[in-house]
């Protein structure tokens, strides 16, 4: 568990168990905060995010924690939306367990975070819906475009 509560990393270093990872933590005093992960799965060529609500000062809820996972087309969307190219990604995928979305909004007002961005799951058995919403500066933002677009070239092996 990150203690920092704005902390923002990039972990998995090579020789460790786990995978790279780049995380965005925004817990906050009302306790509805959450945290969304990028993980870069080198054996599947794809990109895991993950992301769980606040359970607490500075924990999450990692038991129910909602899982996607991105292909190419997935990422360029999301890239498309990070450059500037269009005003928001939104990813629909489906399986017969369940429903999962992202969505990554830009906005311009300046009383606001410049990006919002959310991943949701629904599932199919009881209709239950979880979702995880937090904004995501431009510095944020800037990291998350760089490793989108390296993951990318690590899935094309260009």
């Amino acid at each position: 568990m990150k203690t920092n509560a704005q902390e923002t990393t990039m972990e998995g270093a090579v020789g460790t168990d786990r995978a790279p990872e780049y995380a965005i933590y925004k817990p906050n005093n009302r306790g509805n905060g959450g945290v969304i992960r990028f993980g870069f799965n080198r054996v599947k060529s794809c990109i895991f995010v993950d992301a769980a609500a606040q359970s607490g000062e500075k924990q999450f809820d990692w038991d129910q924690k909602i899982i996607m996972k991105w292909g190419l087309t997935d990422i360029g969307a999301v890239l498309a939306t990070l450059q500037g190219r269009q005003d928001q990604s939104k990813l629909f995928h489906q399986t017969e367990k369940a429903s999962s979305s992202f969505e990554l909004i830009r906005r311009d007002d300046p009383e606001r975070a410049p990006y919002m961005m959310s991943l949701g799951r629904q599932d199919s058995s009881d209709k239950s819906l979880r979702k995880v919403a937090i904004p995501l500066t431009h510095a944020e933002a800037e990291i998350l475009l760089v490793a989108l677009q390296k993951a990318t070239e690590r899935i094309l092996a260009w």
